[in-house]
């Protein structure tokens, strides 16, 4: 079930993403009476699961789940029609229209992902608002779990203040811009310092392995009793939150951990917090460290009512909804294109990283959730934009760049070259597909 509700969302977020993209540069192409002869959701090779001809063009479905397209009469693409290219240009071709109809036509698919990117965010917004943890909240700094992390310089009970000289306002901004930073400044114990991070710090996690980076700490929530544990009948029951260990108070779960590292084989008094009251068991701990419970994450709810962080509820009116939809849509590309960045510089590893449609699919949770689906199709969106614009000749941005350069050149780039570029373009792009989707093979069968 979880399978099905994942590749659902999955495909419909995809085929709603192609769809919008190419209709992008249809409906440009149809008003300066360009002749659009395929609309296509998904690759027809060979064949096609659906198709109907309207008008001078066939509308259809391919098998093949990798993309779309539209093929747009007299212009040099991924189909390499050498042969109506040798044709003498006719008025309702691609090519025989002037530089900045051609232009406008290139820039519609990227121009309909940032827009429905602003309309995501702003309906998000609207219906949704935003519930957040503002980082002045977070009192006894943050869980860092890595081991990268700490050797860098991080951690547990940091208080992250500022990434690049940019103050952070927001628990939920924290992880991703360190990810990608140079410098951290950061509060310990009430002294404040800066932590320069490895160039390869990326690079480093994604060779550790681990699962953990930065998080908020958590209480230690029981939520089951192990029958096999020793402590199965010391009356630790389902709920119950070890805030103290031999008088020594451990309101966090890395506390109570680290606590029981040093207590192996022993007896401990535990003070428990069972709804409003506290009480005292007497617990054992094993030879490994353990009391051989299940532990349970809180949600923020949860962690409010427990009187551990102070969350912050923010709702919308409509026209308010408009400026914050259009600033969260900002963001995500600058930091989208600051991830690119780091793809593309080899000495941090951020390649290591790159993920291809298995990688989207881990996105979608396995539960529905409108909110969620909303919010990674308009990320996807901004994704989908942002590549697109790359300046390389099977994508929009290499239309683009080769556009730009007959307007302001005043001359334009032979049919033969343009041919022999889309070409280049093209197994650029499907060696680009290839490392994506292989990094998703390599992790799925040696991680």
């Amino acid at each position: 079930m979880d399978f099905v509700i994942k590749i659902s969302q999955f495909l419909l977020s995809l085929s709603l993403l192609i769809i919008l993209h190419e209709l992008g540069h249809f409906i440009p192409a149809k008003l300066f009476k360009t002749r659009v002869e395929k609309f296509y959701l998904f690759f027809d090779v060979k064949f096609s699961l659906f198709k109907k001809k309207i008008g001078d063009t066939v509308y259809g479905i391919g098998w093949l789940p990798l993309g779309g397209y539209v093929k747009i009469s007299g212009m040099i693409d991924e189909s390499m029609d050498t042969e109506q290219m040798a044709k003498e240009p006719q008025p309702w071709e691609f090519r025989s229209k002037p530089a900045w109809q051609r232009l406008i036509i290139m820039l519609g698919g990227v121009t309909v992902n940032f827009l429905l990117a602003i309309v995501i965010y702003i309906g998000i917004s609207f219906f949704y608002g935003d519930t957040f943890l503002p980082v002045e909240n977070i009192n006894d700094g943050l869980l860092v779990q890595s081991s990268v992390a700490n050797k860098a310089g991080l951690h547990t009970g940091d208080k992250i203040i500022a990434v690049d000289g940019e103050k952070i306002e927001k628990f939920s901004d924290i992880s991703e811009k360190v990810l990608f930073s140079h410098e951290v400044e950061i509060e310990r114990d009430g002294t404040p310092s800066t932590v320069t991070m490895p160039v390869d710090f990326l690079s480093q996690l994604m060779d550790a392995k681990e699962k953990g980076f930065i998080s908020l700490r958590q209480p230690f929530v029981v939520v089951q009793v192990s029958d096999s544990s020793a402590n199965y009948s010391s009356g630790l029951k389902k709920g119950d939150i070890i805030v103290g260990m031999n008088n020594q108070p451990t309101k966090y779960a890395d506390q109570v951990m680290a606590s029981l590292e040093t207590l192996k084989g022993q007896g401990i008094t535990a003070t428990i917090k069972r709804k409003d009251q506290e009480i005292s068991l007497q617990l054992k701990v094993s030879s490994e460290g353990k009391l051989g419970v299940v532990l349970g994450a809180s949600t923020p709810k949860t962690l409010e009512a427990l009187g551990y962080y102070k969350f912050d509820v923010k709702d919308y009116g409509f026209f308010e909804s408009i400026p914050v939809g259009v600033t969260k849509a900002k963001d995500k590309v600058v930091s989208y294109w600051d991830q690119l960045g780091a793809i593309f510089s080899p000495s941090t590893g951020a390649y290591k990283g790159v993920g291809g449609f298995k990688a989207i699919y881990d996105i979608f949770p396995s539960t529905w959730s409108w909110e969620y689906f909303w919010s990674i199709t308009a990320f996807l969106s901004i994704m989908l934009g942002v590549l697109n614009l790359l300046p390389i000749p099977a994508l929009d941005g290499g239309h683009v760049m080769f556009l730009l350069y007959e307007m302001i050149s005043g001359r334009k780039p032979g049919d033969k070259f343009m041919e022999y570029a889309q070409m280049v373009g093209f197994f650029l792009l499907i060696a680009l597909v290839l490392f994506a989707n292989g990094n998703d093979i390599y992790k799925a069968l040696f991680e």
